[in-house]
C-alpha cells in the first residue's frame, strides 16, 4: 500500500523548521510569515497523522517522528538540489560558511583553497574565524574544522589530523647558536602561546619533560595572543616554537623555519571534522568535506606520547 508523498513545498518547511527550530526564523529565511509556517507545518502534521513539533516556552522541539523524518528529508532536498543543479546550464553559484581557527585557516587551508575552487568554480567559502574552544555548533556554518578531542554539541566529527608537534625556529636563530640544534633547544628563547579557556594543546610545560630548557636560557617573550602570532615570532628569529605537523610544513619547505631534532609528541587530540546536526546539508558542504579529506596527509616519523595524554 503506498502513501501518498506530501508537496515538495511542505517539506521544505518542515526543514527549515526543524533546522531553526523556530517557525519565526524558518519564516524569516523562506519569505513567510510566522502564521503561514505554522499553518503548513499542520497540515504536514494532518497529512501524517503524527505531530512533528512540540510547542515548548521559547520556541519549538522535534518530536521523535519529527527527528525521524528531518534527516531524510534534508538527504533527500539536497538530492533534489543536486540533480537541478546538473540539469541547468548555468549552475547557481553555493555560499559555504566553515568554521576554523586563526591558525588552520591561515597555515594549512588558505594556502590550499585555490586548488579546491578549480575543482568546483560554482562554490564559494566563506571563513569563520576565531581562537575559542568548540563546545557547540554555531547555526550559522555549514561545517567545522575544530581543534580537540571530537566532542562538540549538536555535531557529528571525524578525525582529519591528530596533533603531532616539534620545535622550530627561523634559520638564523639556529646559525646564532653554531647551527647546534639542541643547544639552540636549550638556550634560546621559548615563543608560548596564551592559553585559552578550554583548550587542550601542548604547550612549553606539557613538553618540558621532553625538551628542557637549561637554567641559563634566555628569558622568553610575553605570551601571544594566537598562534599566528607565535609562528611569525619564530620565522622573525625571536625564539624557539612548537611547530604543528602540518601548519607548518610549508614554512619548513619554504625554509623560513627550521625544524630541530627529529622528537614529536603525538597526543589523542587534534583536528577534527564537524558536521552539525540537524541542518540541511547543500551539495556544496558535501563536496568540500570530501575535498578536505583527500587533502590529508597520513604522518610519519617516530613519536612520543602526550604529556597530558
Amino acid at each position: 500500500m503506498s502513501i501518498a508523498l506530501p508537496s515538495l513545498d511542505l517539506l521544505r518547511v518542515f526543514e527549515a523548521c526543524g533546522r531553526c527550530l523556530g517557525f519565526t526564523a524558518a519564516g524569516a529565511e523562506l519569505g513567510m510569515s510566522q502564521p503561514a509556517v505554522s499553518q503548513q507545518i499542520q497540515r504536514l502534521e494532518q497529512a501524517l497523522g503524527t505531530p512533528l513539533f512540540v510547542r515548548v516556552h521559547r520556541g519549538i522541539e522535534l518530536t521523535a517522528a519529527g527527528v525521524d523524518l528531518l534527516g531524510p528529508v534534508q538527504e533527500a532536498l539536497a538530492l533534489v538540489q543536486d540533480a537541478v543543479a546538473l540539469a541547468s546550464a548555468q549552475p547557481a553559484r553555493q555560499l559555504i560558511a566553515v568554521a576554523t581557527d586563526f591558525a588552520f585557516a591561515a597555515f594549512w587551508l588558505m594556502p590550499r583553497l585555490e586548488r579546491f575552487y578549480r575543482l568546483h568554480p560554482h562554490i564559494d567559502v566563506t571563513l569563520v574565524t576565531g581562537n575559542r574552544a568548540w563546545v557547540s555548533m554555531p547555526s550559522d556554518v555549514d561545517l567545522a574544522v575544530v581543534f580537540g578531542d571530537g566532542r562538540v554539541q549538536r555535531g557529528e566529527s571525524s578525525m582529519l589530523l591528530r596533533e603531532r608537534v616539534f620545535p622550530v625556529c627561523s634559520a638564523q636563530l639556529l646559525a646564532a647558536h653554531g647551527d647546534d640544534a639542541a643547544a639552540t633547544l636549550r638556550m634560546a628563547p621559548r615563543l608560548h602561546l596564551k592559553p585559552a579557556p578550554g583548550q587542550q594543546w601542548f604547550d612549553w610545560q606539557g613538553a618540558g619533560r621532553v625538551w628542557k630548557p637549561d637554567a641559563a636560557a634566555a628569558p622568553s617573550p610575553a605570551p601571544f595572543d594566537n598562534y599566528t602570532q607565535v609562528i611569525g615570532g619564530a620565522v622573525a628569529g625571536q625564539g624557539v616554537a612548537i611547530g604543528w605537523h602540518h601548519l607548518v610544513d610549508t614554512l619548513l619547505a619554504q625554509g623560513l623555519l627550521c625544524r630541530l631534532g627529529d622528537d614529536v609528541l603525538e597526543s589523542r587530540l587534534g583536528y577534527h571534522l564537524v558536521v552539525p546536526q540537524r541542518k540541511r546539508r547543500p551539495s556544496g558542504s558535501r563536496r568540500f568535506a570530501v575535498w578536505l579529506q583527500s587533502e590529508m596527509v597520513a604522518p610519519a616519523g617516530p613519536t612520543v606520547d602526550s604529556a597530558y595524554g
